[in-house]
């Protein structure tokens, strides 16, 4: 018994030291991937929303592409990796990742002629469009090498490299960016097109760094993993064909699970001008700056807590194929409410506390133009980002348990109600639409999928309900005293300025954040729910802060 809450806990930490890494790289990205429109919208100026709406059209289709070039081999390695592993056969490990590398080379090349030749195929009906998904094919070269390698490390459940390498990736992409647009624009007064181009090209430069940090790790770790190889059980022997067979077996499903979000967001881009065009009498002009409003700004903020739970998914896969290869039903119920509650503590109080601070946020970000509806759309996309959230960690626990075709075929129903209630729903209530058929179509994958867990593991445990549930009202709670803070906030700058300025709204989302975040902390340390997620380092914390 002493020895199974050994395992229990050993497994936990290293839950939880998985899920700081990814979250903490993860989020630093988002943030960057974030900040960096305030002075790219400065620069662009009244081009702006035009500009982002031309990105974001480009961005989709080239996701997309790199989905599909990436092929899911890196979470396929990782899973494949973590199976091994844990029968101490590491040199079929590393057999797995050299393979996987020649296939993430061959994809590489052949998915970036695709987006460069096919770019005129692709415009949906702009020529602009297609200098922009161009300057993208560079880096699908390089990603998918990359991406490779993060599994490879994700496999042996070091999530350090993967994370730092995101990070760099994302500032060398920025730094690029904010440079490039800034001379075309600034300096060498240049077509808004030709700027928007270079912001795309920046992702190449990104990747060609990342890559970089990722070699690095893998010169510096080398001889630890060689050691791991020398003492391998080596009784199992996989012919090149074979393990060729099982990275692409297990990384179909990933392809079209790991596009899930760019899937619906291309039913969108295919959509939405169609359906307006219908529905009201706005022009092209119009209707690209509501495109970039929901598909762009408001995509864009809700991202950041979305990656949350895609660092989290990350973190569930190896954990849960060991575990399945092991045959412990217990320690698979286990881990998915795990990872449950974990979505759930981070998840469920940031998309709330978007949501009470959309307002300032959004002037914060984008400006006082077209303030009340971008404000509104945010505050409503933050609510939905739940079931997006959502969508990739039970996917991704589908994956570790090695149900993939299921999971796939939950997903076609979910694309199948995104469709059906697409027209009505944009019909309706125009901008908003999009948004609310992609809440019903990723509810209905999401409830299949639970619904299919629960038959099989019985994870609707009264504890893991009960946690959540106190995890909900916290939340509900810290959104009121955010919500409350914007309010007075307000107020109390009005008194001496203008509190609707950028400045002023900076102001008030940090003092916003700043309370709500703490209410939250102090109620999950005090009610001992934090213990369950970060485990007995939430001892210490309350400890320093005196919490009883």
């Amino acid at each position: 018994e002493q020895d199974k809450n050994m395992k229990d806990n050993l497994a936990q930490d290293k839950m939880i030291e998985g899920s700081a890494w990814m979250t903490a790289g993860s989020i630093l990205s988002r943030i960057l991937g974030a900040v960096y429109i305030i002075p790219w919208r400065m620069m662009l100026g009244v081009l702006y929303l035009q500009a982002n709406s031309l990105y974001v059209q480009g961005y989709n289709f080239y996701s997309m592409i790199l989905i599909i070039s990436i092929a899911g081999i890196p979470s396929a390695i990782a899973k494949q990796v973590a199976h091994y592993n844990a029968l101490n056969e590491y040199g079929v490990s590393v057999r797995l990742y050299k393979r996987g590398l020649l296939l993430s080379l061959i994809t590489g090349i052949v998915c970036a002629l695709i987006l460069y030749i096919g770019a005129p195929a692709f415009d949906n009906g702009n020529p602009d469009l297609i200098p922009v998904m161009r300057s993208l094919a560079w880096a699908v070269l390089i990603i998918p090498t990359m991406s490779l390698t993060r599994g490879y490390f994700q496999g042996f459940q070091d999530m350090a490299p993967s994370a730092i390498s995101q990070f760099v990736e994302q500032l060398f992409r920025v730094i690029y960016m904010l440079l490039a647009v800034f001379f075309i624009i600034k300096v060498v007064h240049g077509s808004w097109v030709t700027a928007v181009s270079q912001s795309t090209f920046a992702a190449f430069i990104g990747s060609v760094a990342g890559l970089l940090v990722l070699g690095w790790y893998y010169f510096k770790r080398r001889r630890y993993y060689r050691s791991l190889v020398k003492n391998s059980n080596d009784r199992i022997h996989v012919n090149a064909n074979k393990l060729y067979v099982e990275i692409i077996q297990q990384a179909v499903p990933f392809v079209i699970l790991g596009a899930g979000i760019t899937i619906f967001q291309l039913i969108d881009q295919f959509t939405f001008f169609k359906i307006m065009h219908v529905a009201t009498n706005d022009s092209n002009l119009v209707l690209n700056q509501l495109y970039a409003i929901f598909a762009g700004n408001a995509n864009k903020l809700i991202m950041i807590t979305i990656s949350l739970a895609s660092a989290m998914a990350i973190t569930v896969v190896p954990l849960l194929s060991e575990a399945y290869t092991k045959g412990d039903k217990k320690e698979i119920s286990h881990q998915i409410s795990s990872g449950f509650v974990l979505f759930s503590f981070v998840m469920i109080p940031a998309a709330l506390g978007m949501t009470a601070i959309a307002g300032p946020l959004n002037r914060v970000f984008y400006g006082t133009s077209n303030g009340a509806l971008s404000a509104n759309v945010l505050a409503f996309s933050s609510i939905i980002s739940i079931f997006f959230g959502l969508f990739t960690v039970v996917t991704a626990m589908m994956q570790g348990i090695s149900q993939n075709k299921v999971a796939v075929r939950y997903f076609i129903y979910g694309i199948i109600a995104k469709i059906v209630s697409q027209f009505p729903m944009v019909f309706f209530f125009k901008e908003f639409g999009p948004l609310i058929s992609s809440a019903i179509g990723f509810m209905v994958v999401n409830g299949l999928i639970i619904n299919s867990l629960d038959r099989q593991f019985k994870i609707r445990s009264d504890r893991m309900l009960n946690q959540i549930n106190w995890i909900v009202l916290f939340s509900l709670v810290t959104y009121l005293v955010a919500l409350a803070s914007v309010y007075a906030g307000n107020m109390i700058i009005g008194i001496f300025a203008n509190p609707y300025t950028s400045i002023g709204s900076l102001f008030v989302v940090i003092v916003s954040t700043a309370l709500g975040g703490m209410v939250y902390v102090y109620l999950a340390l005090k009610s001992r729910i934090a213990d369950t997620v970060i485990g007995s380092k939430a001892t210490s914390i309350r400890n320093k802060l005196s919490i009883k």
